[in-house]
């Protein structure tokens, strides 16, 4: 049986090979899972969480909720792994992550989630731009609009385009970023006007120059995150006990 085929230039799996090489992985899958199973056997709240989340939430949130963790949890270890959504659902399929921050909707196959708030979007646009005279804006204030986005896999950017299709609004198509900073900072050089989450320009996010930050009247575009787990996870109990305290927001952190 050959599960290899070899040329002068390159080595590459046969069909069988392929096949063989998925199954294992499944395999290693599981193995995962009963390490976490034997890991898990006391209080999972003294061990490590491999938690997942994505770029566009993991700085503006983190920084209000670990505190609170810490208190709660002091004997928790948090091992963050940041990738886009994709790679998160990936890791957390195949065991190398415990659970994951995720903006919905996403494939629940085979796992748990908990939603845990709603988080409006804001327009970000140059000082200088006709809409940022106003004290607040509708969807409908976008129809025409050209919008900077995020590159292709970034959740935001598929958000994003939700709502330039309920604007009549449309990207702008020789440009897109990598980052949400680099998002800021092109409105900032009054290359156009984007969307950002509401957490991305709350403090400690300090303001930036050029930039007027513009809410949306009801009902507003938003995301809705919630923490998502494994439906076959050991520590499921646990994972509903800490998103409670990751719904423990200040009053005011989702208000415009």
């Amino acid at each position: 049986m050959q599960l290899v085929e070899r040329s002068p230039k390159k080595i590459m799996l046969t069909p069988i090979g392929e096949e063989i090489a998925q199954r294992s992985q499944l395999v290693l899958s599981d193995i995962e899972q009963i390490r976490n199973l034997a890991r898990r056997s006391g209080n999972p709240a003294d061990g490590v969480l491999r938690l997942g989340l994505f770029p566009t939430l993991a700085p503006y949130f983190l920084p209000h909720v670990v505190p609170s963790l810490r208190k709660r949890f002091p004997n928790l270890r948090l091992q963050l792994a940041e990738e886009k959504t994709d790679g998160i659902l990936r890791m957390l399929r195949q065991g190398e992550l415990d659970a994951a921050l995720l903006a919905l909707p996403i494939n629940r196959e085979g796992l748990e989630m908990e939603v845990l708030f709603e988080e409006p979007f804001v327009l970000a646009l140059p000082c200088e731009h006709p809409l940022a005279s106003r004290n607040s804006l509708t969807v409908n204030d976008l129809r025409g609009s050209e919008l900077l986005l995020l590159e292709e896999g970034h959740c935001l950017r598929d958000h994003a385009l939700e709502v330039c299709a309920l604007a009549n609004a449309h990207e702008r198509v020789d440009f897109h970023a990598t980052s949400m900073e680099t998002l800021r900072q092109m409105v900032a050089a009054d290359v156009g006007i984007t969307l950002m989450p509401l957490l991305a320009v709350k403090p400690p996010i300090a303001a930036t120059g050029n930039v007027v930050i513009r809410s949306f009247r009801k009902p507003a575009p938003s995301r809705t995150i919630a923490l998502v787990w494994r439906s076959s996870s050991a520590i499921s109990k646990f994972l509903k006990e800490l998103a409670v305290s990751l719904k423990d927001l200040p009053p005011d952190l989702l208000k415009p």
